[in-house]
Order: structure tokens, then sequence, then C-alpha cells
């Protein structure tokens, strides 16, 4: 018999507690957000939220991150992630994440041992699974655990209990950072994440809320949520063209597959 969510709510609270002190990668989404509120309400100040920040987090999430945390009430701090500075995360291989997942938890878990935390966590969820993720092979090796799956939660489950809890990220699109808008084995390079970002920046400005600008040379292929496709057709197509073009890209394409994880791992 499937576990209800409280039982499930139950057993990560349990989870926590056994714990005794955790630090937890904080982006700020709604998987993070949840599994921080329910920390600080067991441990407290044994708690530490840690938000890293780089080319690849836009200053809207950050400052959005800030103001959670702030409301939430616990422990916060914001590192520098350097993941650019790493060759192999900038020649975008299809392990791309994993460079980028060790260089952060090595950060973690020297915050975690400098204040005798214990444990790094992430928001993890039974849904993750079913994508690729060689970000789980660089927690397994730095021993992140993920309490959110350990409790059997699916991301619906997450939501749900944000939205029991008050979090006002219990309806929040998916987002992924910058460095997931490049086919693998385009480079990333600080130039052109500022163009995505600029050009996703613009979209949100018009009121699109789940969105990708997803990167392929002059050309730049916009994955909405299909419920903003007539939008995006019609009365404010010429303002979607003008803006992403001033993002600096020449074309501009609607992809009609709509918003999707992972999409770039669809190409071989």
């Amino acid at each position: 018999m499937a576990a209800t969510l409280d039982e499930k709510k139950g057993k990560l609270r349990s989870l926590l507690a056994d714990m005794g002190g955790c630090v937890i990668g904080f982006s700020g989404g709604v998987d993070s957000t949840l599994l921080f509120a329910v920390a600080a309400d067991v441990l407290g100040e044994r708690a530490l939220a840690v938000t890293a920040t780089s080319k690849t987090y836009p200053e809207r999430e950050l400052i959005e991150a800030r103001e959670l945390a702030g409301r939430i009430g616990g422990r916060h701090r914001v590192i520098v992630s350097e993941e650019l500075d790493i060759p192999e995360f900038r020649d975008n291989p299809r392990n791309r994440c994993y460079y980028c997942k060790k260089e952060l938890f090595g950060k973690l878990r020297d915050i975690a041992d400098r204040e005798e935390l214990g444990y790094v966590l992430d928001g993890t969820n039974c849904d993750d699974a079913s994508d690729h993720r060689p970000g789980r092979v660089a927690a397994g090796e730095l021993q992140v655990r993920s309490p959110l799956e350990e409790a059997g939660f699916t991301k619906q489950d997450i939501r749900d209990l944000s939205r029991d809890m008050g979090l006002t990220t219990w309806d929040k699109p998916a987002f992924a950072c910058l460095s997931s808008r490049f086919p693998y084995g385009t480079s990333i390079t600080p130039e052109r994440v500022d163009q995505v970002g600029a050009a996703e920046e613009a979209l949100r400005g018009l009121g699109f809320r789940t969105l990708r600008v997803r990167y392929h040379g002059d050309v730049a292929r916009i994955e909405l949520g299909k419920e903003e496709f007539d939008r995006a057709t019609g009365d404010l197509r010429d303002d979607v063209v003008r803006l992403v073009k001033r993002a600096g890209f020449v074309y501009v394409a609607l992809d009609l597959q709509g918003y999707r994880t992972g999409a770039m791992n669809e190409a071989p």
C-alpha cells in the first residue's frame, strides 16, 4: 500500500532528526525549498542552506533564493561556484553535470566538515531517476544524501506538501542552470551564457513562465509551456522575435513539442 503524504512527511522529518545537522544545496527551486523548510523546522540552527551563484545561475534566481530563505527563517549562505573555470565543463560533454556537481558538492562538504554539520543534502526526488543525471555520480562519490528521495517523495508530492505548508514555490516552474541550454559538444562560454540568459529574461518580462531558450548557434529554439503557445504566436509574436534577436540571435524558432525536461538528451 502506497504511503500517504503525511507518512512521507513524517519519514522525512525522522530522517533529518536522525542526522542531527546538515548543509543543503539550496537553489530556491521547489525541491530544495521544501527540504530546507522542513530541515529548518526540525533542526533549527543545525540546518544550513547554501546557494551557489555563478554565471550560469541568473541573478533573479539568487534574489529569490535569498527572499525564500528569509521567509523560512533558517540559516542561509551564498558561495561562488566556478564551474566555467573547469575545462571539462566548458567543453560540454554528456557528463558535463558531473564536473559541476563535483565542484559544488566538494565545497558543500568542506562547509559541513568545518561546521560539524555531518551531512550534505540535495533535493533529488523519486522522479529524477528517469532522466540523464551524471551529477548523481558526483553525489555518490561525495556521500551526498537525498532525503526527499529516501522518504519516497515524487515531484507532485513535493508540490502538494509545499502548497499545504504555504511555500510560494509550490507551483514554481522547473529551472535548470543555463548550461543546460547548449547541445553537448557546444562549448559553454560566458558570452553565450549571457546571450541565452538575456533572451530568457526578456521573455519572462513578457509574462512567459515555463520556458527555455536553447542555443543552436545563430538559432534560438524556444521551448514554452504548451498553454503559452498562442501568446507567442499571436499578439506577442513580434515582441518575442525582436527581443530574442536583440539578445544576439539571428533566427528565432518555436519548438512545437513545447517545454520538456532533458530536451538536450534527445539527440544521439
